[in-house]
Parts: structure tokens; sequence; C-alpha cells
């Protein structure tokens, strides 16, 4: 059906019901056609797809699996996908085998005997190969050639993980199943249970042998469908590929558990000195703020790690959880193994980051307090400065007045020789003397004076 001529839902449901309640009327695609149409959203199928994207195989028993997980050494954001499916690409022209689709994100196809899956995730490739019946010797590493040396050479990344499994029929003598287990797994860490309701029973010591592969054996009870078998066995290499990633989260923890105690006693020390009034505070805040600096710088490179182990931990138990494991003949289950071996590594990844977390909240917190005694005692200077320049203005006005007063003085002596000048020819026609003409004019030249030298003042106090 094409996108631009779908019929809209409601159409079909109306049509369902008018043929319900008027059979005789609704006979017909009038309906439907005078219905308007609906465009599909873009992405309708894509979401749809991506729900059947990497169906389980489907395998028959007696057969053997060889895996291999690739991770480059970058980060996610960086790689280039197109590296790995190229590499596929060489792989598959070997055997003349069909392409994958460009920007694919899985494949799947014949590879000779051999049946290839390939899929690409966010930080890694994995290849499985399906092979029908056994090899005499168990765990055979010529399993493995289906993968060949010199083409594995080329791979644009490293192995994380390396599977030999093998798969076979369940013996009718549970004696001869505990032989088989106890010649190919160390009992110390040997992991065994019946899963799927009984459907098989997967036994695996999560040791990398002398080949350099890990072992994992799957007896399955007859009858058992073929879709059955390829989700354990896929389940069963998930839950060894997310446990091998999420690994990568201790690794980082351990490396920054070293870090964090050569900061912490820095730390603690700025902030058990945070009362100390001997020790400047501008000092104390400068060397803080570069603690808080590099913790953060911790926390934006370990950021994506520590989120991915969270998820791939998350994968795991729900991988395990969907195999609804039994016990057999009292061994340790998936389950049990995971609880004493892997979970305390979870734990420590998972306080690593709430230490760091911790750290960068304490010496925040500690910053924003010497900040507030930073400020605190700049605002203290500043009520000092502001003290300090009232006192000088209430000096400067001082000076002023007294200024103002001898600047009437100097006013008044200049003022009272004009006056005498002009004055002096009345003097002179009224016979009087001098010296008491120019005493008597001194006070009213002073008072003029000191009037407008104090109106000046008001206005200029007004404005």
């Amino acid at each position: 059906m094409q996108q631009n001529r779908c019929i809209p839902l409601y159409a079909a449901a109306l049509l369902a019901i008018g043929r319900q309640t008027h059979p005789n009327r609704v006979n017909s695609p009038d309906l439907i056609a005078a219905m308007p149409q609906i465009l599909d959203h873009p992405q309708r199928y894509t979401t749809v797809n991506e729900l059947h994207a990497r169906p389980f195989p489907a395998l028959n028993a007696p057969c053997a699996t060889a895996y291999l997980a690739i991770k480059e050494p970058v980060l996610a954001q960086n790689r280039d996908r197109g590296t790995d499916i190229a590499h596929l690409v060489q792989l598959l022209d070997r055997h003349g085998s069909a392409h994958p689709q460009p920007g694919a994100t899985h494949f799947s196809g014949p590879l000779g005997r051999t049946e290839l899956k390939w899929e690409s995730h966010t930080e890694f490739v994995t290849y499985s190969g399906f092979t029908p019946g056994l090899s005499d010797r168990a765990f055979d590493p010529a399993e493995m050639q289906v993968f060949p040396p010199n083409w594995l050479s080329t791979a644009p990344g490293k192995i994380m993980t390396a599977i030999l499994m093998r798969v076979e029929e369940m013996p009718q003598d549970d004696e001869q199943m505990r032989v088989k287990l106890d010649a190919w797994f160390v009992p110390e860490s040997l992991a065994v249970a019946r899963v799927v309701d009984g459907a098989a029973i997967v036994a695996g010591d999560f040791r990398i042998d002398a080949s350099g592969f890990m072992r994992f054996a799957v007896f399955v009870r007859p009858g058992t469908g073929r879709r059955r078998i390829g989700r354990i066995v896929q389940r069963l290499c998930e839950i060894e590929t997310y446990r091998a990633m999420s690994m990568l989260g201790l690794i980082e923890a351990r490396a920054l558990t070293e870090r964090l105690n050569a900061l912490d006693p820095r730390l603690s020390s700025l902030v058990s000195g945070l009362d100390n009034a001997a020790r400047p505070p501008e000092t104390a805040l400068y060397e803080l703020l570069a603690i808080s600096a590099e913790l953060e710088a911790m926390a934006v490179q370990n950021s994506f790690r520590f989120g991915a182990t969270g998820a791939y931990e998350a994968i795991v138990d729900q991988r395990i959880a969907a195999l609804r494991e039994q016990r057999v003949d009292g061994r340790q289950t998936f389950g049990e193994f995971m609880m004493r071996r892997y979970d305390p590594a979870m734990r420590t990844v998972k306080s690593t980051e709430a230490r760091l977390k911790s750290m960068a909240e304490r010496a925040m917190r500690a910053a924003e307090l010497l900040r507030t005694r930073v400020d605190v005692q700049r605002s203290s200077q500043n009520q000092s400065l502001l003290e300090s320049m009232d006192r000088r203005a209430d000096l400067a006005l001082r000076l002023q007045h007294t200024v103002e007063g001898l600047s009437v003085v100097a006013i008044s002596y200049y003022a009272l020789g004009l006056a005498s000048y002009v004055a002096a020819p009345f003097i002179e026609l009224a016979h009087a003397p001098k010296a008491a003409a120019t005493a008597a004019l001194t006070p009213v030249v002073i008072g003029v004076v000191w009037l407008m030298v104090r109106r000046i003042r008001r206005q200029m106090h007004a404005s």
C-alpha cells in the first residue's frame, strides 16, 4: 500500500460498524471513497520496522555457534559505521554472498554452510555464525574459522567478546551430561540452569580458554522449536556481550577512584579551613574553583561510560530474567553467578559515580560559602570606604566654608577699593574725611558681598 493512498483507520472502522447496523446499505466501497484521504507520517514504517529489525535466528540441534563482538577504540559518536559495513562486505565477497543495504544496521545471509548474522550497535558490531552439525572435538577452535584470521586482522576495532557455543540434544542420561560439563568447564565458576520452562539446559563458566574463546553449552530437549533454540542462543551471546561492555565502566571507575583519592584530601582541607581568618579567602576560592573545574571535567569525560554501563547492566539482568532459570543438581544459576561476581563490579561503578557527584556538589557548596565570605568582606571594605569618603566630604565641606569666608573678605577688600574710587568725588564735595567715609562703606560692602555669596551657594545647592 502506498503511503499517499492509505485508507484511514476510522474509515475502515465506520465501514465495519455500518455493515453491522445497516447491512443492506453499506455493501460497497462508496463510503470509503467518500472518506477524506490522510497521509502517513514519514517515520511510520521506520518505527514499525525497527521492532522487527533484529529477529532471532532459527536453529536446529545439533549446531555450532561462533560469535564475535568487535568494538572500535573510539567514542560511540565518533564511529564510522561505513567502515563496519565495508568490512562485512569483504567477508561476504569471499563467499559471493549478497550485500546489505546502504546504511543497514543488521544483515542475515548464507556464508557457505554457515548462516551469518551481523548487527551494528551503538558502540560495537557483532558477527554470529551458525553452522549445522558438531565437530568431534568439543569447542574446536576451527569452528571460529568461519571468520578468517586474515580478515579479522583488518577489522576496524578490537575483539570484545569471542564465544564458541555448542548446541546439542539433551542426553537421556543426566550422568552423561555431568561428565561433559566437568570435562568442558571449570567447576569453580560453572553456572548451569534449566531455562525457558525446561526447554534446554545451558552451561558456561565465563572463562576464556587457551584458544581465546569463551565457552557455552546448550542441551536442547527433543522437540524444541527452532526459533526457541535461536532465542536461547541469542540471549546467551547478549548476556556475555553486554556483561563485557558494562565492565568497561569498572575500568573507568578504578582509574577515576585514584584521581578522586588525590583530590579528596585537598578538598577536605579547603572546606575545613573556610573559617580560617588568617588565610585570604580569594586564594582559597581560586584553589577551590580549580578543584571544581577538574571534577566537572571528570564528570564530562565519564558521563557516557557510566550511562552506558547502567544501560548494559539493565540488559544483562533482563536477558537473564528472560531465561526463567531453574536450578540443576544444586549448581549455581547464571543469576546467582552474576549476583556474586558481576553485581559487586556494577555497585563499584555506581558508588564511584555517586562519589564524583557528591564531591562536585561539596566543592560547589564550599565555593558558594567562600563567595559569601568574600562578598561580606568586600561589603565591609566598601562600608569602610564609604565612611572614609563621608569624612573626606565633611572635611571638604568645612574647607569650602572656610574658603567661602576668606573669599568674602577678599572680594570685600577689592569691592571696597572700587567703591572708594566711585565715592571719592562725592566725599570731596561733602568735605568729609576720606578715612571716615571708607570706614562707613566697609560694613555695607562686606554685607552686600556676603549676601551675594550666600545666594550663589544656595542656588548651586538647589540645582
